[in-house]
């Protein structure tokens, strides 16, 4: 999705496919394109960086904004590097690799900074933005990878969609993933392929494997590996079973998921054990966390550290409080805070996760929890009808922002001080002005880069309730 200011881009101005001109970039997209006005059409341009002055193509034409491709660049930025990334132009995994690291970390609290001056009125002069927070070594540091899996000309290949089509791009060894991911997907590769095992076709939805999930866990290097199939029966289960004891020992956990659903989302509704554990046992600093196949966590292990400090942060507890952790999933930023809460309660929808999220939170020894399946914007209500009011509420929602009955719930409710942690700076900005006109203020904005190389960025905002 672009994000284009209102009243930016002058309809006027026609462009058509094919059309070259000069461009200088004035910044960066949402997305990690560069950015630059043409007679004041926006044109974005995926590769270009901010300063550069390049001659651009136009790929695909628009009234409000137009795409465009390089066709030369004229004056090339001393931020530009060569991609390590042999396939970074074909996989769109990656869309900053082209960038030297630290002009990545300023160009993602700068797109903080954009959507927060389109979507709020808060004058840029009362925003405090900090730098993002970085990694010092910004490589391999996914502990999650789904590769989704086809056969060509009798060859299994697994790997990521090309962005905007349906090639599959074969990856061998991914430079964010973990390496240990790397290695298990290409063996259960081999292992498919070695076996004759049916490969899912997704065109005629017909075969059995469909994608390979790993998730590794950095404190002890064990694997958990979940073939997503498409058929209730895990082809050749026994000689399979064998074979990834044999050449994969680091896998402790092997789990088969269902999904039999026409979708390009990933996960059925169905997991079973195959072999091994049924969880993942994961650790961040002092607090251990139980994680199912389908339970969400954090992709970035050594900066949700950074990430979650910061939510301890902008909580500022004393010890008394009594702290809702909204979207807790395995409930891994409360139990981050709760050594400084009176009591912590959180929900979420999947139920294996608040399963995990009870179990972590008896494991930790945290005094006072309770976690129930179910939504944010159903249970607090509930709650404060019980007599139980929240003085901190810490969300960390999807990309879609909060549920507006959240939104709404929080309003009514009006916790002292609200973290909100997020992975899209546009839906957190206009979450912000909903619960600006609410009563709270922002009190800091604090960019934390979790995916090093990718237009991301995730914030947190404290968000403070005015008198």
């Amino acid at each position: 999705m672009k994000s284009v200011k209102q009243g930016s881009s002058d309809p006027k101005t026609k462009v058509e496919v094919g059309q070259q001109f000069p461009l200088t970039i004035k910044r960066l997209g949402i997305n990690g394109e560069g950015v630059g006005y043409y007679k004041r059409h926006v044109v974005f341009v995926p590769g270009a960086i901010p300063g550069e002055e390049i001659v651009a193509k136009v790929t695909q034409a628009g009234e409000r904004f137009s795409e465009a491709s390089i066709k030369k660049i004229r004056k090339s930025s001393p931020e530009r590097i060569t991609p390590p990334c042999p396939i970074y132009d074909q996989c769109g995994g990656c869309q900053l690799q082209h960038m030297e690291y630290a002009a990545t970390l300023r160009e993602k609290a700068d797109i903080v900074r954009q959507a927060f001056e389109r979507y709020t009125t808060i004058k840029q002069e009362a925003l405090t933005i900090q730098q993002t927070k970085g990694m010092q070594d910004p490589w391999y540091y996914r502990n999650k990878s789904q590769m989704q899996v086809n056969k060509t000309k009798g060859v299994v290949h697994a790997g990521l969609y090309a962005e905007k089509s349906h090639k599959l791009i074969d990856l061998s060894a991914c430079m964010v993933q973990h390496k240990r991911s790397n290695h298990v997907t290409q063996v259960m590769k081999q292992i498919l392929q070695d076996l004759n095992i049916s490969i899912y076709n997704e065109r005629k939805h017909r075969g059995a494997i469909r994608t390979i999930v790993t998730r590794v866990s950095f404190k002890t290097g064990d694997v958990q590996l979940v073939l997503v199939t498409a058929e209730e029966t895990l082809p050749k289960r026994k000689q399979m079973m064998e074979e990834v004891k044999k050449r994969l020992p680091e896998v402790t956990s092997f789990m088969q998921n269902i999904n039999d659903q026409k979708t390009s989302i990933i996960f059925g509704d169905r997991t079973s054990l195959v072999s091994g554990e049924e969880t993942l046992e994961e650790t961040l600093g002092d607090v251990s966390f139980s994680l199912s196949a389908r339970a969400f966590f954090q992709l970035n292990p050594e900066q949700t550290v950074v990430l979650y400090d910061e939510a301890k942060k902008a909580a500022k507890l004393t010890g008394k409080e009594k702290l809702v952790d909204a979207y807790c999933g395995v409930g891994t930023i409360g139990l981050w805070l709760a050594d400084q809460a009176a009591e912590i309660r959180g929900m979420d929808v999947i139920p294996d996760a608040i399963e995990n999220a009870r179990a972590n939170a008896a494991n930790n020894q945290v005094q006072a929890y309770e976690y129930e399946v179910g939504k944010a914007e159903e249970w607090l209500p509930e709650w404060v009808k019980q007599g139980w009011t929240p003085d901190v509420v810490v969300v960390d929602p999807p990309r879609t922002g909060c549920d507006q009955k959240l939104l709404t719930t929080l309003k009514q409710t009006k916790p002292s001080r609200i973290v909100y942690v997020s992975c899209n700076p546009s839906t957190l900005a206009k979450d912000v002005e909903q619960l600006r006109a609410a009563g709270y203020k922002v009190a800091n904005i604090q960019p934390v880069d979790m995916f090093p190389w990718t237009a991301q960025v995730e914030c947190v905002t404290e968000l403070v309730k005015e008198n």
